[in-house]
């Protein structure tokens, strides 16, 4: 018997995404697991901030723009163009889009 094999997935980066003015943040998945498990695509942001809670395990690459992460304890982290960091399933804080940003993301969910 043998194996299937899978094609490599690209994922290019998609330039106009966010860039409708009416829109204040866009999201592209551009791959998910047949289980749905992982996935990955681009995200963009105006300024903005949002209270959150993990259930996922996100790791970001900021493209363009900053954030600011505060979590539960009141630890800050700021992130601009180039960086690169997860957010663990479990983090609870607030995520603050400072000023417009697109990030690249790949989410990992436990599957029950």
């Amino acid at each position: 018997m043998s194996a299937t094999l899978q094609a490599v997935q690209s994922i290019r980066f998609v330039a106009n995404i966010g860039t409708d003015a009416d829109v204040p943040n866009a999201a592209r998945q551009m791959y998910q697991s047949s289980n749905g498990a992982f996935s990955a695509g681009f995200w963009s942001s105006e300024a903005a901030r949002h209270d959150i809670q993990y259930t996922m395990d996100e790791l970001c690459f900021i493209l363009e723009g900053q954030v600011r992460l505060t979590d539960a304890n009141g630890h800050v982290e700021s992130y601009g163009a180039g960086d690169v960091f997860l957010i663990p399933a479990g983090f609870t804080g607030v995520w603050e889009t400072v000023e417009p940003t697109k990030k690249f993301y790949a989410i990992h969910k436990t599957c029950a």
